[in-house]
């Protein structure tokens, strides 16, 4: 679906997710692929000047891919964690997206477009599937 994305579409997006998520017999995954797509859709809000995107939901045979398309050529930061936290580090409010993404996700990643725009996935897997 091709939307323009908001500071409350996080909330409806994950409605929608969960909703497939229970048609595929698949909510164990609920809470951590609701997470990484709310960061994902922050992201665009954030960063994405036009705030349009494309989202796409895919059930696998394992789990589920979620994919985020925007027309913002800016490549996302890789997700680092500090080796010792400074104590503003620990109270700011941006920064940690992708490392929120990376953590509850089994896998990520980005892929840049010919024509200047990105998608941002990530995946995530029902354990003992298959």
């Amino acid at each position: 679906m091709n939307i323009t994305v908001g500071d409350h579409s996080a909330r409806h997006l994950r409605r929608i997710l969960r909703r497939y998520l229970t048609s595929w017999s698949m909510t164990v995954l609920a809470d951590a692929a609701e997470l990484a797509l709310t960061e994902l859709v922050a992201n665009v809000v954030r960063h994405v000047p036009s705030r349009h995107c494309q989202v796409l939901l895919l059930a696998r045979e394992n789990g589920i891919r979620v994919e985020i398309t925007d027309d913002c050529p800016k490549l996302p930061a890789p997700p680092t964690r500090p080796a010792t936290p400074l104590p503003d580090s620990e109270l700011a409010e941006s920064g940690r997206g992708l490392l929120i993404v990376a953590s509850v996700a089994d896998r990520w990643g980005v892929l840049p477009h010919l024509w200047g725009g990105k998608t941002v996935w990530f995946e995530c897997d029902v354990r003992g599937a298959g």
